[in-house]
């Protein structure tokens, strides 16, 4: 059996953020420090979060200074409590954005086409305590949208997407961003659109917005009114700024990322063993993430695989392992019983998502892919 050979070049990860030439930024840096305006929603704030809705196709959008603080402060807005049914197959801030909230997860299983929530396990999962559904858009695949409205309409259930993935998906209706009760974005700088770190929350109306506008401004709605518990959670003027310069920039990137999953696509076709990711008929995705699965009839395990290509400079990366639910906070659920979760089990034991990143080139994929295609005989 052949051996990775040793690395020749800087090492690949997963993701790298996209950064355009430094000297565009500096006209932004320069109005910043003469308007002496660092925060508080300033002028490049008022503009990034105009121009990004108008991108993104929706009308009400609060920009945050990360995912997970949009995340902790929907559910404040909502006035969730109780049991939240939601994934066990994402990053763990899913969960601990409940446990911040005193949320009890609720964790059920996943389809393991999508690794999307499985909406017959959502309804069985439902109890008189539970008042909302957190899902996933897991790496940018639409959950069942409209399965999952007609189960909250039918028990009265608030539903939160965590579309950190998600930056925009669109659907044959349009964004995806407009389903449920409210979505919520991640800009980080691993995400396929950043602002270095970042968020924000989508709202369906402006009475909402308003209320989440002030729950991330320690709850302010005027210079001596406080009118609710709420937190600091403010994108900053560098960091809108920033988004604004990333706009200009992101359709060629997220053109750029489709055109190297195409190119991953061709070369592991054929290999046994080697499942990739498939985008759902009718959706426009964006590449967020280049998960494959690595099947029994492939002649290495996920972890050797794994070991391999890190040897060869390639850092992948097992996302989502371990499960948030095997995480000590959670693992002693009752919904995070192993014998419940199993194909979020067999996902997550398998996954690997590959290097991919708008500065990528096809001779670096067939590099990658070299490696996976070396061991496909026994």
């Amino acid at each position: 059996m052949p051996t990775s050979p040793p690395a020749q070049n800087p090492p690949i990860y997963v993701t790298e953020p996209y950064l355009p030439p430094l000297e565009e930024f500096q006209p932004y840096l320069e109005a910043i420090w003469q308007s002496r305006r660092l925060t508080n929603g300033g002028p490049f704030h008022q503009q990034f979060e105009s121009a990004l809705a108008e991108h993104l196709g929706v009308e009400h959008i609060s920009l945050f200074a990360n995912g997970t603080l949009a995340l902790m402060t929907a559910l404040q807005a909502l006035r969730i409590n109780g049991e939240v049914i939601t994934t066990p197959y994402t990053f763990a801030a899913t969960a601990h954005s409940l446990l911040w909230n005193n949320l009890k997860p609720v964790f059920v299983d996943i389809d393991p086409e999508t690794c999307n929530l499985d909406p017959a396990r959502i309804e069985e999962a439902i109890t008189p305590a539970t008042t909302a559904i957190l899902p996933v858009h897991c790496y940018g695949t639409p959950c069942a949208v409209d399965r999952i409205q007609q189960i909250a309409d039918a028990y009265g259930l608030k539903v939160i997407y965590d579309a950190a993935h998600a930056f925009g998906v669109r659907d044959p209706g349009g964004s995806i961003l407009r389903h449920g009760d409210l979505s919520i974005l991640s800009f980080h700088a691993t995400k396929v659109f950043n602002t270095f770190e970042g968020g924000a929350i989508i709202s369906p109306d402006a009475r909402t917005k308003q209320r989440i506008d002030y729950l991330k401004n320690f709850g302010f709605a005027d210079e001596v009114t406080v009118v609710a518990p709420g937190i600091n959670g403010k994108m900053s003027e560098l960091n809108a700024a920033f988004g604004l310069l990333q706009l200009k920039h992101i359709d060629a990137v997220l053109d750029r990322r489709r055109a190297l999953v195409d190119c991953y696509r061709d070369a592991l076709h054929g290999i046994p063993g080697i499942h990739p990711r498939q985008t759902a008929p009718g959706i426009l995705d964006n590449a967020a993430y280049f998960p494959i699965w690595v099947e029994a009839d492939y002649p290495l395990t996920r972890d050797q695989l794994y070991e391999h290509l890190r040897a060869a400079g390639f850092h992948g990366r097992r996302y989502f392992y371990p499960l948030i639910s095997d995480l000590p906070m959670y693992r002693g659920l009752p919904s995070a019983m192993p014998e419940r979760l199993p194909n979020a089990r067999d996902r997550a034991q398998k996954v690997i998502c590959l290097p991919l990143s708008p500065h990528l080139d096809s001779e670096q994929i067939m590099r990658i892919t070299a490696v996976i295609s070396a061991y496909k005989t026994r």
